[in-house]
């Protein structure tokens, strides 16, 4: 048996015709920026996070790079980010000329950890950004803490975590701001590049709106020096015909997350972990092993495909060496880099494929 990492085609199929049908509909009205579809999705979406607004943005990294530019942080600035995530969030805070300071994450959940946050603080501290990672929610209530204690802005990274919830309100609330991505492969996810940030302050809302349509307020008046980043009707309406299904199917990864760990018993590799009071959507499946490289060619040699989130921390790329952080200076962000392997997760696995994605690691010696 051959299992994808991931694969589009069931709920491309079962959503067939509401995708064709969002596709008639904007191709009829020929308006391709900044309509009704940007319009209603925006309006369905700040509603399904808890929060007042949402602004379409062209991807999630312009979303979070949007939200600090409109929350005035930049040169000079520094913003707190997890030692291990995907290296948008980072970018983000380059991009408006901050600079990122990485706060270790937990082992545990792999997220930042809120105990690690406080050491990284300076007089240059503007924000905190904690990652939703995987689609498991950060332990939000010490984060706040220390943000009202230290007068410092929360801006989430919910790139992978739609409609994932800590105590049961959903991520992206929490903070003054948060930015999502709907890659195509993200939970909510677009036939393209898409993204959005949401938040509950209609001021700042509105400066995203500015910031991300050339700094402008109304057509030719420019109040900042902005981006283009607006999310294209198309995508829009893909997002809305795919919006109603979201729960449903955050639902069934959740009972993939469950056969996954019910099942696999094998004592080389350790499961992920799942704190009281969140609600994960899986959006990866992240297992650890010390002998990840040899289990990753295990289950690739037996048709499993499998993938690495991330082999190469952010502190040792190439392009973040000029912060001159040695290697070995975030050693839990190392050593989750050198064991994590992510296993297949998407809606429509089969029984099957995940029966058989567990027998074969539970046979893998080392």
């Amino acid at each position: 048996m051959r299992v994808p990492f991931v694969s589009f085609i069931p709920m491309e199929t079962e959503l067939d015709s509401d995708l064709r049908s969002a596709f008639e509909r904007v191709y009829t009205a020929s308006w391709y920026i900044e309509g009704k579809e940007d319009a209603s999705f925006e309006k369905a979406f700040a509603q399904y996070c808890g929060t007042k607004y949402c602004i379409g943005c062209g991807n999630g990294l312009d979303a979070l790079m949007l939200i600090l530019k409109a929350l005035d942080i930049g040169a000079g600035d520094e913003v707190i980010v997890p030692s291990n995530t995907y290296i948008a969030t980072a970018l983000a805070v380059t991009y408006v000329g901050a600079t990122p300071v990485f706060a270790e994450p937990d082992i545990r959940t792999f997220n930042i950890d809120p105990s690690k946050i406080e050491e990284k603080i300076t007089p240059k501290t503007k924000a905190i950004m904690p990652v939703h990672l995987y689609g498991q929610p950060c332990d939000m209530d010490p984060i706040m803490d220390i943000a009202r204690s230290h007068g410092l802005y929360i801006v989430e990274d919910c790139a992978q975590a739609h409609g994932a919830t800590y105590k049961g309100q959903k991520v992206g609330s929490f903070g003054i701001a948060a930015g999502f991505s709907f890659y195509p492969g993200k939970n909510l996810g677009a036939l393209g590049d898409a993204g959005a940030a949401v938040t509950s302050d209609k001021k700042l809302a509105d400066r995203i709106r500015a910031m991300g349509n050339y700094g402008s307020d109304y057509k030719y008046h420019h109040i900042y020096k902005g981006n283009n980043s607006r999310l294209d009707e198309f995508q829009a309406a893909f997002l809305s015909a795919k919006l109603p299904h979201l729960d449903r199917m955050n639902e069934e990864r959740r009972r993939i997350a469950s056969l996954y760990t019910a099942g696999i018993r094998n004592p080389l590799v350790e499961l992920p972990y799942v704190m009281d009071g969140v609600v994960p959507v899986w959006h990866i499946f992240g297992i650890r092993c010390s002998k990840r490289d040899a289990l990753e060619k295990y289950l690739t040699d037996n048709g499993v495909t499998v993938n690495k989130h991330y082999p190469i921390p952010m502190h040792m790329q190439e392009c973040y060496r000029d912060l001159e952080i040695p290697e070995g200076a975030l050693p839990i962000a190392e050593e989750i880099s050198r064991t994590e392997l992510s296993l297949p997760m998407y809606y429509g696995m089969t029984d099957a494929q995940i029966k058989y994605v567990i027998d074969q690691i539970n046979s893998f010696k080392g």
